[in-house]
């Protein structure tokens, strides 16, 4: 029976969409990608004769469309995200649209931007006894943020930051968490299309990194981590110590 199968692309490297995610793409007849965000490498998984649309110039309405109407000829569709659909991927339209029109379809998970960029710095985002907790968020700009969400009050919290979609206001996100009591010298990086052939990774503290992003010329395409974590200094985690129980270890 066709369906749409909601893939999580990867963050970039083709070769980091999951094996599932290409077999998927080898057997539907439509793929749909999410433009110059998913690599066209991954496209040569696609068969021959499939017939394959650039989502970048479409809106929601056309999208569901091309969905309906090949599931409606027996054809199943691939939906090429980038990172993870779970994170600003925009797929709760599609599935709600979906869903009103009875067609089916699977999500398939992917790896996020923040993984791939932890991965770019050699860092763990928890860090034993630095930090338990990741926060993962954007500042507002033309789509609103939840007023308890806010820069303000993430910002009173501790643990590793994340955020999309903000790079262009960094000097905004440091001076939140400052005024919230955070020391200027906490470590903080940006990481520009992280896994790409271009990726770049700027390194800083919550002082100086803003001068670091505007000589580079970085306004988009890249994500902004902050904490303590990421200086890498740290207890070493219990797991493997030889006086650890064996029972809960992996």
């Amino acid at each position: 029976m066709a369906k749409v199968y909601f893939i999580g692309a990867g963050p970039g490297d083709p070769e980091l969409i999951t094996l599932k995610g290409i077999n998927a793409v080898k057997k539907c007849e439509t793929v749909i990608y999410a433009g110059s965000l998913v690599s066209k490498d991954i496209l040569a998984h696609c068969t021959e004769t499939a017939e394959i649309h650039n989502s970048a110039s479409m809106n929601l309405n056309e999208i569901i469309n091309v969905m309906q109407k090949s599931v409606a000829e027996g054809k199943s569709v691939a939906r090429l995200h980038t990172g993870d659909p779970s994170l600003y991927g925009a797929v709760n339209e599609q599935m709600l649209e979906l869903d009103r029109i009875g067609i089916e379809y699977e999500i398939i998970p992917g790896v996020t931007a923040l993984f791939a960029s932890a991965a770019a710095l050699r860092t763990e985002l928890t860090l034993p006894e630095i930090s338990q907790t990741v926060i993962i968020s954007r500042i507002e700009g033309r789509t609103p943020v939840p007023a308890d969400e806010s820069i303000e009050k993430l910002s009173a919290h501790g643990g590793t930051f994340a955020f999309y979609l903000s790079v262009d206001r960094f000097g905004d996100i440091a001076d939140s968490f400052i005024k919230n009591g955070w020391s200027s010298d906490t470590p903080a990086a940006v990481v520009y299309r992280a896994s790409w052939d271009d990726e770049s990774i700027l390194k800083g503290t919550l002082s100086n990194l803003e001068n670091k992003i505007k000589e580079s010329g970085i306004n988009k395409h890249a994500l902004v981590l902050i904490g303590k974590a990421l200086d890498g200094k740290g207890a070493y985690s219990k797991l493997y110590d030889k006086d650890f129980s064996h029972g809960t270890r992996p």
